[in-house]
């Protein structure tokens, strides 16, 4: 599939830059899937990412996928995690058992409707709140979604998150029909989003569309 080669080489880039930048060499990375309204007809991308991921990581690292609903800063949806263990048989039977687990979830989340509300910040939280508490040395958190949030009137999230340390790379930014009529919907969109992952210091926001040439996207900048 060569999506999911091109994402594996520019995830590669990304998680051996990253290790070479700290001085825990181990990573944890949690994956964001949006699966609300009609951007839920997009996780087989995301399963594409998840399968090399469990390919690459190493004893000791750790990897978490969670979902993004109307609400989402809550454990329960964390759909799985892992921690890799130092025993390399041991950690193989724990990839074998979490792409299991992941595959259940992309078909269930793939044949339903998505939620009705997009709560990206609430699982921005709930995943930099997992990736702190596994005091890896590198952080990532991987968002598949078009990053338009829309809550409910009930659901409170302007004011300011935490992301020490953490790199947030949006993957797969999908444009709505209302960007095409207006693409300064589009950019103002990421650019808020840009501004706030940095407010809440973020170590690095990239965003990813060309699935061509991912594998430049994560070559160290300056």
């Amino acid at each position: 599939m060569r999506f999911a080669g091109i994402v594996a080489a520019a995830l590669c880039a990304a998680l051996a830059l990253g290790c070479a930048a700290s001085g825990d060499h181990h990573q944890a990375v949690y994956v964001l899937v949006d699966t609300s309204g009609t951007y839920v007809k997009e996780i087989g991308k995301a399963q594409a990412v998840i399968n090399y991921l469990l390919g690459h990581l190493n004893p000791g690292d750790s990897l978490a996928v969670g979902q993004v609903k109307s609400r989402s800063f809550s454990e329960k949806d964390i759909v799985a995690k892992v921690t890799l263990n130092k025993d390399p048989l041991q950690a193989n039977t724990q990839k074998r058992s979490f792409s299991e687990e992941i595959s259940g979830f992309t078909k269930v989340a793939g044949l339903g409707r998505g939620s009705a509300y997009t709560d990206i910040t609430g699982g921005i939280m709930q995943a930099a709140e997992f990736l702190n508490e596994t005091g890896a040395g590198h952080k990532t958190i991987i968002v598949f979604s078009d990053m338009q949030e829309e809550l409910d009137y009930k659901t409170v999230r302007d004011f300011p998150i935490h992301l020490d340390g953490i790199r947030i790379i949006a993957l797969n930014v999908t444009k709505l029909s209302t960007d095409n009529v207006d693409p300064r919907r589009y950019t103002g969109r990421l650019d808020w989003w840009e501004q706030r992952a940095k407010a809440a210091g973020a170590s690095e926001w990239r965003v990813v569309n060309d699935i061509e040439h991912l594998e430049r996207v994560f070559e160290k900048r300056g």
